[in-house]
């Protein structure tokens, strides 16, 4: 199976991608976070504040503000614990959440940081979630080793940090073999999403740089990419700083091995996941080794392109200010409602309010846009929509800048997505609201290669981070789902004339209470 062909079926025909009669080793499972061992750490503060609006002076964090700021993004923020029967036998099943949703709750990503502050050396660090601590990797100042990896698109010197998200691969392909590595582009993105709306808060400005020297970065973090390997570099900066988008043609061109050349090994790389038994991945190794960037030249930029949707009823939507919230109680109402949807009459001010906001927070600083502004969204959102007050029963296109709905086709669809569904874990009759997060069939391989279909999917789950905050600030749930027909969903928008497709579909409503036992560790 060519890589091409794997990157088909692995959205249009899952069942070709993994073996039938795959057995998942929960016994010899991997734990949810990478621990190093023996290593210098930085224990981090506990005492983190219990509240998040914007502040209105930025200011360069010490090492304990840079803690509330990383457990915000990925730290541990609850326990569940589930009772399962079989066998007349009762399992308990304990899981470590985070803020940000994730397939199976298995987090295959990890947080890495490069950080020159006043109370710690200027090193390179690994977020320790088990422990909230920094662990250093690599001391000293690396401006220079990471501007040239950048292709010297930014001035590191004015970057108080510079946050590094990678994807260990195991760590959700022992449950879901090759499907993880749609999962895996996901929930970087998620993080991502979840990372720049935290940063806003702390008055940080940020920036997403999706294309680097893969080798260069990786040899920075000491990472074996059979392994692990960097999706995302997000420098941090309180400071006036020049974010270019085109690269500097000051140093030339630079070549990731060369560079990475220029830095020792890390030898002292001893860190425990638990699982003894690891399988190989060879289709997911592959895919990553072709994605990688060697040089700075390879570099590129995404032609934006216009969306035109057909001649269908036009309903424009009414004006409506951004949402205004504590993102701390934000964050601890979200909820993946599963079988809790209850069917409700939707305000068109609410609708309104979650589409908005969804795209409006949406719009950040990259490295794939030929502007800064004024460029038309990459990722779409759709939806079908009932018992919409005002709102005809349809499904949607909305269109962010003019802040209106395109109708497509008309009538009740749930009954359809709901045939499309692969399990049965959401009842969509009972959800007014099913959105459909959609973007190029092609995945940008014109631009970006094989690379193209990783960044596609972390801008997909920006966006539904982004959504399931909105709604979690109304006071509904939103389910990301994949177990969904894509060419059932693209049938009923009518994506094929546009050559796009359906890459995440998410329900959201309201939800009665879930019958569950919660207890608070604060004070």
């Amino acid at each position: 199976m060519s890589l091409d062909e794997f990157l088909h079926n692995l959205h249009f025909d899952i069942d070709k991608i993994s073996p039938p009669d795959r057995v998942i080793d929960w016994e010899d499972s991997p734990l949810p976070y990478k621990l190093y061992r023996g290593l210098h750490d930085f224990p981090l503060s506990l005492e983190v504040p219990l509240k998040l609006v914007k502040q209105d002076v930025p200011s360069k964090p010490n090492h304990s503000r840079m803690g509330h700021f990383l457990w915000y993004i990925f730290g541990l923020s609850q326990i569940s614990q589930s009772a399962i029967t079989t066998n007349q036998e009762v399992d308990l099943m304990q899981s470590y959440r985070r803020f940000v949703p994730s397939g199976g709750a298995l987090y295959p990503n990890e947080v890495y940081v490069y950080l020159k502050l006043e109370d710690l050396p200027v090193g390179v660090y690994h977020y320790d979630v088990a422990r909230h601590r920094l662990v250093l990797l690599r001391e000293g100042n690396f401006d220079f080793y990471i501007n040239q990896a950048l292709g010297h698109r930014i001035d590191l010197s004015t970057c108080f940090g510079t946050v590094f998200i990678s994807t260990m691969f195991w760590k959700n392909f022992f449950k879901y073999h090759n499907f993880s590595y749609r999962l895996q582009g996901l929930d970087t993105g998620v993080l991502i999403g979840q990372l720049l709306e935290v940063a806003k808060r702390f008055g940080f400005e940020t920036g997403v740089y999706f294309q680097f020297l893969d080798n260069a970065i990786n040899h920075l973090l000491g990472l074996s990419e059979k392994e692990e390997s960097v999706y995302a570099v997000i420098p941090l900066t309180v400071e006036a700083t020049n974010w270019n988008i085109n690269q500097s043609n000051r140093f030339g061109n630079v070549n990731s091995v060369d560079l990475a050349t220029n830095l020792n090994e890390i030898k002292d790389n001893n860190y425990y996941l638990r699982s003894q038994r690891i399988i190989e991945y060879p289709i997911l190794t592959k895919l990553n080794e072709e994605s990688f960037i060697e040089s700075t030249e390879s570099f590129s930029k995404i032609k934006p392109k216009r969306i035109m949707i057909g001649e269908g009823p036009k309903v424009s939507l009414p004006q409506v200010k951004r949402l205004e919230y504590d993102l701390v109680s934000v964050l601890e109402k979200r909820l993946s409602p599963d079988m809790d949807f209850t069917m409700g009459k939707v305000d068109q001010l609410d609708l309104a309010s979650l589409l908005q906001e969804a795209t409006a927070s949406f719009e950040y600083r990259n490295d794939l846009d030929s502007e800064l502004k004024g460029h038309q969204s990459r990722i779409s959102l759709y939806g079908c929509f009932h018992n919409v007050e005002d709102i005809p029963d349809a499904a949607y296109f909305y269109d962010s800048v003019s802040h209106s709905l395109r109708q497509i086709e008309p009538g009740d669809h749930r009954l359809t997505l709901q045939y499309g569904m692969s399990a049965d874990n959401v009842n969509l009759i009972q959800v007014p609201l099913c959105f459909h997060v959609a973007g190029d069939k092609d995945h940008y391989k014109t631009s970006l290669g094989l690379r193209g279909y990783r960044i596609q999917q972390m801008e997909a789950g920006m966006l539904v981070q982004r959504l399931l905050l909105a709604a979690s600030a109304i006071g509904w749930g939103g389910h990301p789902l994949l177990g969904f027909n894509a060419n059932i969903s693209d049938q009923t928008y009518k994506m094929d004339s546009q050559q796009r497709t359906s890459l995440i579909q998410i329900p959201i409503g309201p939800y009665r209470p879930r019958p569950w036992l919660r207890g608070s560790l604060r004070c």
